[in-house]
């Protein structure tokens, strides 16, 4: 795997951490409500090693540091993990409104485009960073050409504002493995998303993986499913080399 290195990056509400690593297309990596920490940092030196340039940054920079917002508990041990997410983290992804996210994505596409190989990049995000993913791509269409989201939740939505609009005027090619049995991203919600993939015709994959709880990537909780994540690694990388041009693709 690729060395990972922290660096700065000035957004237009202050400084945000972010993990960096490789060379290549750029690929943008939003992270899961858990946070920047060691299992984010593998899983960016990881896809780095594919042949891309990945950037993952600290989406939470205004509520602390990673250090300040990280676990301080064993996420393996389920009842810690959930002792976890009743302390706070909801009410940080609550205040992430499209606005400010939009505004961060501003900082991070000019920061990744400073340090990758020019031309489209690739996003890929996990539980509320698929969101993220996906609202790239369409504030973005001229750049982003490939989305990866695993694990989801509230990808499809009947709000006027739900991520899946954002697939129209998209050019993008979209990986998307679902959770099974995820209450945050149900059948129908999977469905609707099916339909906007399809109206849209872009090229797509749009599956639940069975036996996969919502978080499966992620080694360092109790969620994770050791064949799911795998399987996540497989389509993403597949889909990041059909579309990105350069050392990766």
């Amino acid at each position: 795997m690729d060395p990972v290195r922290t660096v700065t990056i000035e957004t237009d509400d202050g400084p945000s951490e972010a993990y960096l690593a490789g060379a290549g297309p750029g690929v943008l990596f939003y992270m899961d409500a858990i946070g920047l920490r060691p299992q984010i940092a593998a899983m960016v030196g990881r896809i780095a090693s594919w042949g891309y340039t990945v950037l993952a940054p600290n989406v939470f920079h205004r509520d602390g540091t990673a250090a300040q917002l990280a676990p301080t508990q064993d996420l393996t041990i389920r009842a810690n993990r959930d002792a976890f997410f009743a302390g706070g983290v909801m009410g940080r992804i609550r205040s992430l409104t499209p606005d400010r996210a939009g505004r961060d994505a501003r900082a991070w596409m000019t920061t990744l485009a400073g340090v990758a190989t020019a031309g489209p990049i690739g996003t890929t995000g996990y539980c509320m960073g698929a969101r993220l993913a996906v609202r790239t791509a369409g504030w973005f269409p001229d750049r982003v050409r490939a989305v990866g989201g695993f694990h989801g939740g509230g990808l499809a939505t009947g709000a006027s504002d739900s991520p899946h609009l954002s697939v129209a005027g998209t050019t993008a090619s979209y990986v998307f493995g679902h959770a099974d049995k995820d209450r945050s991203m149900t059948p129908p919600q999977v469905e609707l998303l099916e339909q906007a993939l399809t109206q849209a015709a872009v090229p797509h994959r749009n599956e639940i993986y069975p036996g996969a709880a919502h978080g499966y990537t992620m080694a360092d909780t109790s969620e994770w499913h050791e064949p799911s994540a795998e399987r996540h690694y497989r389509e993403l990388r597949e889909l990041l080399d059909a579309t990105l041009p350069g050392e990766g693709g």
